[in-house]
């Protein structure tokens, strides 16, 4: 059976450390040499079926000049939140091959070391409702007041900037598949905060215009939400082949989600809660068994149901990727 973890590339392996330091994240992935290294590390160390690129969700829209800083301990940061119309003029069109040179680089030279060893690597980008969420906030939320209020208040501009978003993700997300990314996974971490209503109006159609706009590439859509069990019937029908399922909702639920939508997805991916990952290992073994049961083998590809988390132990992620790959698929699908 596959499986990856989502931030598998840094957060707890001590060699991730030792090249991060306390700059900013947004200068180390300009770093080929360095985003290519830290892709690899998980996979030479733990034995995952994929990587997945050194990046993150804001490196378009900073390298537009928006004015983004990814802060340690908190998160993305923008100095001049976007408020008004004028300023769709700070977002200008993305051009990948010069804008994220940087991340195509490092991509090709990650997949020269993983292609030998079978390995795919994943890339990925930030859907327009979350990357817009930190625009509109400034920075991370718990509750989306200027977000919501964007929204409802004047819904031509908030449709005005997801557009925007959405074309970048694509043109971000079509370069990475360009230089050799085998997946693409379009996070939307914080879509959960909306009703299905609001998701369907104002989210949907932007989210599968990205979908759309990959679909002649052939290779495998992922998309995944934090917190959005209520939301899972729309979010497969946005032309995915892989729905991300966080730790909130079964696996056997999520499959018969994806099963009922006329083409959706063929596959469901997670969900064990990261926390497991810092629980004794009978805690954690007992836990991913029954995710590995959930998905039945056929359909499924492990993994955690949001990013791993700091403190965590790369012996523990060792031993359950060990885990994983020890359990047959075949007595999953009937048991």
């Amino acid at each position: 059976m596959p499986a990856w973890f989502m931030r598998q590339a840094g957060r707890s392996l001590p060699e991730y450390r030792a090249i991060r330091g306390s700059g900013s994240i947004l200068d180390l992935v300009k770093e080929p040499e360095a985003a290519a290294e830290i892709t690899l590390q998980p996979v030479r160390r733990y034995g995952v079926d994929a990587a997945i690129i050194y990046s993150d969700i804001m490196v378009p829209v900073a390298a537009v000049g928006f004015g983004i800083e990814v802060t340690q301990g908190r998160g993305p940061v923008v100095a001049e939140p976007f408020t008004r119309e004028a300023d769709l003029a700070r977002l200008r069109p993305l051009e990948a091959p010069s804008d994220v040179a940087f991340t195509l680089e490092a991509i090709k030279m990650a997949v020269a070391e993983l292609e030998s060893a079978g390995v795919p690597l994943i890339g990925f980008a930030g859907a327009p409702f979350t990357v817009a969420s930190y625009l509109v906030e400034g920075g991370p939320s718990s509750t989306y007041v200027k977000t919501k209020t964007l929204m409802w208040d004047d819904p031509p501009l908030f449709g005005r900037l997801l557009a925007v978003l959405a074309q970048m993700a694509l043109d971000f997300a079509r370069a990475q598949v360009g230089a050799g990314a085998a997946a693409v996974q379009l996070f939307d971490s914080w879509t959960g905060a909306l009703s299905p209503g609001e998701y369907e109006r104002f989210v949907l159609p932007h989210t599968r215009s990205v979908m759309e706009g990959l679909a002649d590439l052939g290779v495998p859509l992922i998309h995944f939400g934090v917190g959005a069990s209520h939301l899972m019937k729309l979010m497969a029908g946005c032309g995915c082949d892989v729905l991300g399922v966080d730790w909130r909702m079964p696996l056997g639920n999520a499959k018969a989600v994806a099963a009922s939508t006329p083409g959706g997805p063929q596959a469901v991916q997670g969900n064990l809660d990261p926390v497991y990952c810092i629980a004794p290992w009978k805690v954690l073994s007992d836990r991913a068994l029954a995710v590995l049961r959930e998905g039945g083998g056929i359909g499924h590809v492990f993994n955690l149901g949001h990013g791993v988390l700091p403190g965590t132990d790369p012996g523990m992620l060792s031993r359950l990727v060990e885990l994983v790959h020890s359990t047959d698929p075949a007595v999953l699908a009937h048991g």
